[in-house]
């Protein structure tokens, strides 16, 4: 055996020759010596002497510190292979592992469908995986939750690329229109003290050109860090030409159709944004009662959650009716009051008006309105149709003027009397006071309701009459809903079905006009016809769309009969929603609406990866315009995976600091550096010190380097259907880790295979494999079918606990330990067949895992030696382990190996109870209830040995093993005796024993006593207690265990 190896069996060796140790202590005696001296003779400057010690140690532990850190430093040219001949450092290095092979993948085209030569074109559809990325706003950096996207899109890809498909992945960018305005305004005016209106909008959207070309490489440049399997050639912006021309198309067309139309209606507006946003941007915030929340603009929080009572006389007439509001506010805009004709109590409103308080000239009709709940508040309902989707059918239904008293910018309009200019907040405190000094006001109680939150700003959604463009999708809904009842589409997990068929069966026309200046301006003109008056906004007849204004005006004059020089045409200033650009990408990244060769072979797709919550936002919306627009489904499968939340199950929040940037992970970053990253964020000065309370918390120490191989793994492993990630990061750690036992474990492998291993071509069994061969084989043909299986389903820990199992608990813990004899042993024969097994578990294990773990698997493959000179370059595009004949499944000898493993672990039981040290050996015997047992024992005795570090081993048939040992039954078969006779003294380790028990005893007695007295409870801070609490529990168990070995070594006596 090489001394290579024996070095790497023995761990860290024997100690060092004694002369090196006497050499060492003289040093030390010297070095003593010459300090003892120099305090003598310079007493004063004693503590100087110490500060400077101190301060010379500290460099010292950098230095070794910076002697772990290992780097790839041999000269390798961008997109040139990294060299692997050179020698495998003595520990795994995430850096120096992930170095030069991503360029080189690229360079090679391994990403590429067309990667060898490959036609495309002549490939039926299930020979092609295609998938595009959900576009990553441009506004940043990403986070865990697009880290947990692209491990699980790169594992589905690099698996399906591995069982021989042509992948294509096409990756890109969302120009994000609210998102990255609101960064670039805030931007602007931190830097300028200037708004976007100060600069107009052109130099704003230059603007925002100029910061997406300087910020948006960050999203690229992480992509590729975390090992994404992108094809970089086709990478798309929604914002590029060819993708700008795809929308202005699709808008086209859909208002041709009749799909797009537009209207004035009720919608959500963001004071904040100043624009409309659709539904399901909206947030929901319930809340019980009497509640103050904090409103972007305001000072102080606002009150929601009463519903505010006051009186409105009845015209001609000495009585009054009392409505009740949760917006008092709105009271300056109404113009009904509504009452259920069924309702006894106000048959004398039938036909009356009230007047308005405020407004001298408004006398407000009582209207009877089936709708009204003559339960809720009073039974008499103020109507104000400008400010309220329910009041707004109802104004609708009864021909009620719509008087908007709110402006774009939250302020009360100009005919408001004294209210007018407030804010829409101030002017509730002020409509009450009004209200209660005209002797009005009738009370205040609290009130359960819901507060619509705008899900970008966190403004209060404020209800406003737009004319805006809709898409009517009633039809594409249907459609939709028919393609998933019929199986056409399939979404997973099955508990969205539910959720897709509800939304879509109640959908309303999506409202895609965005008040905003950055985004894909509406292709939508307004007709002036010379000499006629202007016609209203919301005549059809009068809008016209083409992809130039040119375009726009010759379909105008061929519509409307007139010449083009007497029209003139006026673009709308809206853009579309950002969502309706992202609707398009899975056809528009490929060139339509041209019949590009992209578009006929990669459209459609095969999987739509992403996250269950933009299901309605972006997923429905895909399906809907991909059957109106090109008559076919974008994709056939749909995955939805969990959110990622922190350790504790919050969302993830800049404003909390639990949101992590993937990077921070793989190169791990200090708790300063962490909180520093807040001041990038936009956040206020009361929001920074939130966050950096709770970074502190959870990272006291920063986040270590974990390494992209570990993170990327962690994420698959967490990837459960159906249930939310709470993903604590420090446990990645724990995969790095695991990455170590990996590179120990090939290092080892390779040493023992040596330089001049040749493994058999083609893989192939001789028959003379020994049992534990077998049982890893076994093992391995295991994992391979779970994995196969954990990928296929979308039930990624099936695969992730299957491969970790393998390598940590089955070859590493296990096998590599029952070969180091076969290794350091005679039998050559023996030796070359467990070598070729061994080799066959690395390579098979390595391209199992290669999806999850792509860097480290391709650092150790490379350094693998092959069966053939034809293999494939990289790992990339080596053929996944499928079941093959060559690796059987032998569950009889596994239940086995499980056997002889129960009787290893209680063998290491009863030692670790004994307290023996790991180098002295024991007399083993095991009892056996019958010859079969006792048969299949005698097979693996050999490996009891060698994982239980016996000195001998006696198998047992209903014969009782000699006295003096200590026993363990395993099964109802077979019972394990260690022989301690001898090995422990007896009395010597019952008196440490019990001289531990008598102090613990105290130890609780004294927490007992204390918690016994009068005043704990109130005295004693809840911490405390709990912590106490603990200490008891703890001691009293390790009491008991004490107190059962005392009772094992009497048995011994």
């Amino acid at each position: 055996m090489s001394d290579a190896v024996n070095g790497l069996l023995a761990g860290n060796g024997d100690q060092k020759p004694k002369s090196e140790k006497e050499l060492k202590k003289e040093a030390q005696k010297l070095a003593k010596l010459e300090k003892f001296k120099a305090k003598e003779s310079k007493k004063q400057e004693d503590q100087k002497n110490k500060s400077t010690d101190a301060v010379k140690e500290k460099p010292k532990k950098k230095e070794i510190k910076d002697r772990q850190v290992i780097t790839y430093d041999v000269p390798t040219e961008k997109g040139a292979k990294k060299d692997t001949k050179c020698a495998m450092p003595d520990a795994y290095n995430p850096g120096y592992v992930e170095a030069a092979w991503y360029d080189w993948w690229v360079q090679e085209g391994f990403f590429k469908p067309e990667y060898g030569g490959r036609d495309v074109a002549s490939l039926k559809y299930e020979d092609k995986f295609v998938i595009v990325i959900p576009p990553p706003n441009v506004t940043g950096s990403l986070h865990l939750g697009h880290g947990l996207t692209s491990a699980v899109q790169d594992c589905i890809v690099r698996w399906q690329r591995m069982k021989g498909k042509a992948v294509l992945w096409v990756p890109g960018c969302d120009h994000a229109g609210i998102a990255t305005q609101v960064v670039v305004e805030k931007i602007l005016w931190r830097d300028h003290k200037k708004s976007r209106h100060d600069l107009g909008r052109d130099a704003f959207v230059d603007e925002i050109w100029k910061w997406k070309n300087e910020k948006g490489h960050r999203i690229y440049d992480q992509l590729q860090k975390l090992g994404g399997s992108y094809d970089w050639d086709r990478v798309s912006f929604t914002m590029d030409a060819k993708l700008y021309k795809a929308v202005t198309e699709a808008f086209c067309r859909l208002h041709e159709m009749g799909l797009i139309y537009r209207s004035v209606r009720l919608v959500n507006w963001s004071c904040t944004l100043r624009s409309a946003i659709s539904d399901i941007e909206v947030d929901k915030k319930e809340i019980e009662g009497r509640t103050f929340l904090s409103v972007p603009g305001y000072d102080q929080k606002v009150e929601f959650g009463v519903l505010v009572s006051f009186a409105y006389k009845v015209c001609d007439s000495d009585k009054e009716v009392v409505v009740a509001t949760t917006r008092v506010e709105t009271m300056l805009g109404d113009t009904g009051v509504a009452v259920h004709p069924d309702d006894a109590r106000y048959k004398y409103l039938h036909g009356k008006f009230v007047q308005h308080p405020f407004v001298e000239s408004r006398k407000i009709p009582v209207v009877l309105d089936e709708f009204v709940d003559m339960n809720f508040g009073t039974g008499a309902v103020k109507i104000t149709p400008a400010h309220d989707s329910n009041d707004y059918e109802v104004g609708k239904r009864f021909n009620l003027p719509f008087i908007t008293i709110i402006d774009d910018n939250g302020l009360i309009t100009g005919d408001c009397g004294p209210f007018t200019g407030m804010k829409r907040f101030d002017a509730r405190k002020a409509v009450l006071q009004a209200l209660k000094d005209k002797g009005l006001y009738r009370g205040t109680k609290d009130n359960p309701m819901v507060i619509p939150m705008c899900s970008r700003s966190k403004d209060v959604i404020e209800p406003l009459l737009k004319p805006q463009w809709y898409v009517n999708v009633k039809e594409m809904s249907a459609r939709s809903v028919d393609a998933l009842r019929k199986g056409e589409l399939n979404i997973i997990p099955e508990m969205f079905h539910k959720t897709w068929y509800s939304w879509l069966e109640n959908s309303r026309d999506w409202c895609i006009s965005r008040q905003l200046w950055w985004g894909h301006r509406i292709p939508a003109y307004f007709v002036q016809v010379a000499g006629q008056p202007r016609a209203q906004d919301i005549d059809g007849n009068y809008w016209v769309t083409g992809h130039t204004e040119e375009e726009a005006k010759n379909k105008a004059a061929a519509k409307l009969g007139i010449d083009a020089s007497k029209l003139t045409l006026t673009q709308d200033e809206d853009v579309l929603d950002t969502w309706f650009s992202s609707a398009l990408f899975p056809f528009s990244v490929f060139g339509w609406p041209d019949q590009t060769d992209d578009l006929k072979l990669y459209y459609p797709g095969t999987l739509l990866e992403t996250g269950h919550d933009i299901i309605f936002f972006w997923v429905a919306r895909m399906v809907m315009l991909g059957l109106t627009l090109l008559d076919k489904l974008p994709f056939r499968d749909v995955y939805l995976h969990a959110l990622v939340r922190d350790a504790h199950g919050r969302k993830m929040s800049k404003s909390l600091g639990n949101v992590i940037d993937p990077l921070d992970v793989i190169h791990g970053i200090e708790l300063q550096g962490l909180q520093a990253k807040l001041y990038e964020n936009n956040l206020d000065e009361k929001e920074i010190e939130v966050a950096m309370r709770g970074q502190k918390a959870d990272y006291p120490n920063g986040i270590p380097e974990c390494g992209v191989d570990a993170l990327r793994f962690a994420l698959v492993s967490y990837t459960s259907q159906g249930r939310d990630i709470n993903l604590d990061v420090l446990r990645v750690q724990g995969y790095r880790f695991f990455c170590n036992k990996l590179w120990n474990a090939t290092k080892f492998a390779l040493v023992s295979l040596g330089s001049n291993f040749r493994p058999y071509h083609p893989l192939q069994l001789t028959g003379k494999e020994s049992l534990m061969d077998q049982w890893i084989l076994s093992r391995l043909s295991q994992a391979v079918k779970l994995c196969n299986q954990g990928i296929e389903t979308f039930d990624f820990p099936i695969c992730t606990s299957a491969i970790y199992s393998f390598w940590l608990y089955e070859l590493c813990d296990w096998f590599l330990e029952c070969l180091k004899p076969v290794i350091g042993g005679q039998n050559e024969d023996a030796k070359i067949v467990s070598l070729n097994v061994l080799f066959t578990c690395l390579d098979v294990g390595l391209r199992l895992l290669h999806p999850m773990m792509p860097f480290l698997t391709e650092e150790l493959f490379q350094r693998l030696p092959r069966r053939s000179e034809n293999s494939p370059p990289s790992i990339c595009v080596t053929p996944y382990p499928e079941d093959e004949k060559a690796i059987p499944h032998n569950p009889a000898l596994e239940a086995d190996v499980e056997f002889v493993q129960n009787i290893v672990k209680s063998i290491r039981s009863i030692r670790s109870d004994y307290m023996l040290l790991p180098k002295t050996q024991v007399e083993v015997y095991l009892k056996c209830s019958d010859n079969e047992t006792a048969q299949t024992l005698n097979q693996f005795k050999d490996v009891i040995t060698a994982m239980a570090n016996t000195s001998s081993i006696s198998v047992l048939i209903n014969t009782d093993p000699p006295q003096g040992c200590a026993m363990s039954t395993v099964s109802a078969k077979c019972e394990t005796h260690l022989m301690l006779k001898g090995q422990i003294d007896i009395t010597k380790e019952k008196v440490k024993l019990e001289t531990k028990k008598e102090t613990l005893n105290k130890q609780l007695t004294k927490l007992i006593e204390a918690a016994a007295s009068p005043d704990y409870l109130t005295k004693v801070p809840e911490k405390v207690r709990t912590d106490n609490a603990e200490k008891v529990a703890a001691l009293t168990t390790e009491i008991q265990t004490i107190t059962n070995g005392i009772e094992t070594l009497l048995k011994l006596e």
